[in-house]
């Protein structure tokens, strides 16, 4: 047996987080919910990234996936793909994100969510090239925008890597 973060239990957990798991029960949640100080904030940037973003969600799930794929994060993964084809991105374009190093082969934008999600991922730091295509492509909002969600979901990657989150037993998304 792996070791691993436990999941908190609900008696453990102060009422008003207890009240938000009730809603957003995922496994990612409440293993947050093991640092109460950080759980709203956690839920506050997600939720904003997610459903508040003007940023395309198509395109942004593009680039979940890639940051999924790249820092082996397999419950991003798995959750994101659901995400993903609700937003119109085909099972083809799922596996060019996955199997492709670099991904070239998607459309021009496609490849360059693509390149930056790899960029942020791996090197940290976009290239002057990447951040000028996504500041003339998307402007500055757009273009901030589509580097935090990369930089949230690394974050995320491997917070849920480290702590060991499971995927959940039964469908959640």
């Amino acid at each position: 047996m792996s070791v691993k973060i436990p999941l908190p239990k609900d008696a453990d957990l102060p009422k008003d987080i207890q009240e938000r798991l009730s809603s957003f029960p995922m496994n990612v949640s409440r293993m947050i919910a093991n640092a109460p100080a950080s759980f709203a904030g956690f839920m506050e940037l997600a939720s904003s990234i997610l459903f508040k973003s003007e940023f395309d969600p198509r395109k942004r799930e593009i680039a979940v996936l890639r940051v999924a794929h790249v820092t082996r994060a397999d419950y991003e993964w798995t959750h994101h793909v659901t995400v993903a084809k609700r937003t119109g991105i085909t099972d083809e374009e799922i596996n060019k994100i996955a199997s492709e190093n670099p991904v070239s082969s998607l459309d021009e934008e496609g490849n360059l969510l693509c390149r930056v999600a790899d960029e942020i991922s791996l090197d940290v730091r976009l290239s002057d090239d990447a951040l000028t295509q996504i500041l003339d492509r998307y402007g500055i909002r757009g273009a901030t925008e589509l580097i935090l969600c990369c930089s949230y979901f690394n974050m995320l990657s491997r917070f849920l890597e480290s702590t060991r989150v499971e995927l959940e037993t039964e469908k959640i998304l």
